[in-house]
């Protein structure tokens, strides 16, 4: 029968290091890579990971082991000082390899030839609105006006693209993608890029030319057009475009003010 090592004791875990455990697991390390920094074998780190995560405690349950020296406000600064500390550790160590994503925003959108669309916006009580005080008459035809597309990112801009009639699919590769947003998502090398989810973006022709160009694009939640950065950037060219007090007289005109601002 083998003999047990006299005097072999086991080291018991202090507060810090079960906080340094738990930092390094939220910080997305595995058991084994968390095992091998804080010399504990992985078992252990699972350990102290699921009290953590079931139970939202670090320390040993009372009665086993020595008496607590330190109260419940000093265990709580102990364990979030380790717990930063390590999810510090952890990106300092990782950074140097790690690369944040460059993200390229696009969209389109119509600036019309008069400062607003037609529509007039009316506060009223429920059950008023058919009421002559809330209602106004006016033309029922679209408001002339320029579509266009553009895209920004952290270092510069897309050249401005007019786009005239409806776009669809096949016009948003051949017009739109193929000869302005592709050339400029090679200038920036591992770009991911953005467009929302109006119809001619997520036809499946548009999806597998992307796909032949190797394109990451940024999944983009329904009804959310207003998360897009360049979504200031319309307002900043309409809002300059509504202090200009010049009229403008054609829709031609107007596509060369937009250019201008």
């Amino acid at each position: 029968m083998p003999c047990r090592r006299k005097g072999a004791k086991i080291k018991q875990i202090s507060k810090f290091e079960r906080g340094k455990i738990v930092g390094l697991c939220e910080a997305g390390l595995s058991y084994r890579a968390v095992a091998a920094r804080v010399q504990r074998n992985s078992s252990t780190i699972m350990r102290v990971s699921k009290q953590w995560t079931d139970e939202g405690r670090t320390a040993r349950k009372s009665g086993s082991g020595p008496r607590n020296v330190t109260s419940a406000p000093d265990d709580r600064r102990l364990t979030s000082a380790a717990a930063w500390a390590a999810r510090k550790d952890s990106f300092i160590q990782d950074s140097s390899h790690a690369k944040p994503s460059l993200f390229v925003f696009s969209d389109e959108t119509r600036f019309n030839l008069w400062h607003h669309d037609g529509r007039i916006g009316v506060r009223r009580y429920a059950g008023e609105r058919h009421i002559p005080e809330c209602i106004i008459e006016r033309h029922s035809r679209r408001t002339p006006g320029v579509m266009v597309w553009g895209a920004i990112a952290y270092h510069g801009r897309s050249q401005l693209l007019r786009i005239v009639g409806n776009l669809n699919s096949t016009r948003y590769i051949n017009e739109v993608l193929q000869p302005r947003a592709i050339p400029f998502l090679q200038g920036s090398s591992g770009a991911v890029f953005q467009q929302d989810n109006a119809r001619p973006h997520v036809a499946k022709t548009v999806k597998s030319y992307l796909d032949s160009k190797q394109v990451q694009l940024l999944p983009w939640p329904a009804y959310s057009p207003d998360m897009s950065s360049i979504e200031h950037v319309w307002d900043i060219v309409g809002g300059r475009f509504a202090r200009d007090l010049r009229p403008v007289v054609s829709t031609d005109e107007l596509w060369l003010r937009i250019q201008t601002i």
